[in-house]
């Protein structure tokens, strides 16, 4: 039987990621240090591994203290300005 389920409300913190913006947030790294072929890449380390940071995603610190990356659309879908 499928049953439905609400997320339950917690608040996290965010910032968006713009590359001629500084300080980048917090974990954001070039990806010169790990691969000079692709220096224009930034990437974040998540639980689940390395994930690429494109401009303007939102960089998500959750509620144990990871950071994950989020794209814009999905990020003001699911999340409102506390």
């Amino acid at each position: 039987m499928k049953l439905l389920y609400r997320k339950k409300p917690i608040v996290v913190t965010a910032e968006q990621f713009y590359p001629n913006q500084e300080p980048w947030p917090e974990g954001c790294v070039s990806n010169w240090d790990n691969n000079p072929m692709t220096p224009d890449k930034v990437s974040i380390e998540t639980l689940e591994g390395w994930l690429n940071v494109s401009p303007g995603d939102f960089i998500i610190t959750g509620v144990k203290g990871e950071k994950y990356p989020c794209k814009p659309d999905i990020f003001l879908m699911t999340y409102e300005l506390v």
